[in-house]
């Protein structure tokens, strides 16, 4: 069965992230000062305004104590053992009114049941775009990159590699990279984030 496509606001990651953060007696300002991230920006994301790339998701988890699995489940119910099966997987979109600069990717987070868990598996779109409108993420953590489709560049502030499907690259998160589809059509990857928290 095909894999359902859904925006955040379908997801309600947005409202997600608001009961957590009010469930745990945070302020936006609360949030922001264990996040780094403005709470300009958080209050667009909790009101569902901005899509929220997988560097700010794993922030903002992180500082709430969860993985970014909770902000897709849909029990409240924790397991030890999830199984999501491929005709329950979600695929994260951009909505029509959103923004699609600074993102540059469709995800997929391949388990969902299993929402306290150090490795978050994910099936990554990237797009085709030009050097100019790559954007530049870091975040706590590790990330192993399997290239499945296409041709993807990796740079960062010192190093630029081309992967090719078969390619596996692995490095530490919290160096600032980008990423990029290259040639006529998108890459198409298997990563895992490796967050190093409780979540």
């Amino acid at each position: 069965m095909p894999t359902k496509m859904e925006s955040e606001e379908e997801l309600a990651i947005g409202s997600k992230i608001r009961e957590l953060r009010q469930k745990q007696r945070l302020t936006l300002q609360d949030l922001s000062s264990r996040t780094g991230l403005s709470t300009p920006l958080l209050s667009q994301v909790e009101n569902g305004h901005v899509m929220t790339p997988v560097a700010t998701l794993l922030k903002i988890a992180r500082a709430l104590d969860v993985g970014i699995a909770w902000f897709f489940r849909e029990e409240e119910k924790e397991v030890k053992v999830g199984l999501t099966r491929a005709s329950d997987r979600k695929k994260f979109h951009r909505r029509p009114h959103h923004d699609a600069s600074g993102i540059g990717y469709t995800y997929e987070l391949l388990e969902t049941r299993k929402s306290r868990k150090h490795i978050d598996p994910l099936l990554v779109t990237f797009s085709v775009m030009e050097k100019k409108d790559m954007v530049f993420y870091s975040h706590k953590g590790e990330e192993c990159v399997y290239l499945l489709e296409g041709e993807l560049e990796f740079r960062t502030p010192d190093d630029l590699e081309l992967l090719k499907p078969g390619d596996c690259l692995y490095f530490d998160s919290d160096v600032s990279h980008a990423f990029r589809a290259v040639g006529a059509h998108p890459a198409k990857a298997l990563v895992m984030i490796y967050t190093g928290g409780k979540g």
